[in-house]
């Protein structure tokens, strides 16, 4: 379907974007904005400093990697890193998740496939089962696997030697990762939230990348409502880039930002409609609170960890939510910034 043309200064609704027909590279052009050379990477200055120390000890003296243990939020770039990783170190990585790997042989069939040195990146670890999570241990320790052939009496256990190899695993929740597992990491490294103005980077980084050039206003304006989170924020640059090719324009302006966050229901804290919806129903149906998880879970037709890994984590980066061994309870500033009035009972609470 052909995309529908319009002058510069109007207006532009849903079924505008909606309708947009996408090049037939885009595919390929998406994949592309995740950086490219360690240079690129912005942000993150401590994990990049403890990273890039352990991958030249490595190389100097010739050995694998560390096992590395990467966690933190989603869309912070743990999958990025580890591709750098594999670049730096000038071997292979081979990536997978935890729920992929449903079986012991599944494990072995990919860490026997490695070369010498090679990355295994799993992502979301803390999901592998136990069986599996068990054999990974000699694997990590020992680079070996123990396979048990046969059943009953006449069963017996064969070793197998694996080439030297690092596992990089990836996890939005490392209190969920056993003990014995955590402690087989020699790297661990947390991935904190970005700063506006790596973000800032990133976004002009990737505009270029796309083709399009952004505005400075633009560019400020798009990360402050990103929400820390470079996925966010290049989900964000898409979705303007859409509407500026529709509005026939060169240049993403502060003006076709403000339509594209608009369209999305992006305010100017970054909150968007799911954000809202959570505030919303705690302040209507819960007088503000408390609430439990699982109460306010059903409530918004979400799983738990929904709540907790999505939805919970930003609105309290902003102290709009607030957990208390009651509950949950809506904050006085999220009822400022919706424009409501807050019951005095919360207004006392936290003044």
């Amino acid at each position: 379907m052909p995309i529908k043309t319009m002058s510069p200064t109007k207006k532009i609704g849903k079924e505008d974007v909606l309708f947009q027909t996408a090049p037939p590279d885009e595919e390929r052009i998406i994949t592309s904005l995740r950086a490219a050379t360690w240079d690129e990477f912005y942000g993150q200055p401590a994990a990049k400093k403890s990273l890039s120390i352990a991958i030249q000890a490595a190389r100097k003296r010739k050995e694998p990697l560390e096992h590395i243990l990467l966690y933190g939020p989603p869309g912070l770039g743990k999958t990025t890193l580890a591709h750098l990783i594999g670049r730096e170190m000038g071997v292979n990585v081979r990536i997978t998740s935890g729920p992929a790997i449903e079986r012991a042989g599944d494990l072995a069939a990919i860490l026997t496939n490695l070369a010498p040195h090679d990355i295994l990146f799993i992502d979301e670890i803390h999901r592998l089962n136990k069986v599996v999570e068990e054999t990974l241990y000699p694997a990590m320790e020992d680079f070996a696997l123990d396979i048990v052939i046969g059943k009953g009496p006449s069963a017996r256990t064969l070793r197998l030697d694996l080439p030297p190899c690092t596992i990089i695993g990836a996890t939005t929740r490392a209190g969920m990762l056993s003990s014995p597992m955590r402690d087989r990491f020699g790297v661990i490294e947390r991935l904190a939230f970005y700063q506006v103005e790596d973000l800032e980077k990133i976004i002009d980084r990737a505009a270029k990348k796309l083709g399009i050039s952004i505005h400075t206003k633009a560019r400020q304006e798009l990360a402050m409502r990103s929400r820390g989170t470079p996925r966010i924020a290049l989900r964000l640059l898409k979705r303007s880039r859409d509407v500026a090719e529709i509005a026939e324009q060169k240049e993403i302006t502060e003006e076709i930002i403000t339509q594209a966050l608009a369209l999305l229901g992006i305010d100017a804290a970054g909150i968007d409609v799911s954000d809202r919806r959570l505030l919303t129903t705690i302040i209507e149906k819960y007088d503000g609170g408390p609430i439990g998880i699982e109460t306010l879970a059903a409530a918004l037709s979400e799983d738990v960890d929904t709540v907790e890994e999505i939805l919970e984590p930003y609105l309290m980066q902003l102290g709009f939510l607030k957990r208390t061994s009651r509950g949950r309870f809506v904050t006085i500033n999220a009822y400022n910034h919706l424009g409501l009035q807050a019951p005095k009972r919360i207004q006392e609470n936290l003044l």
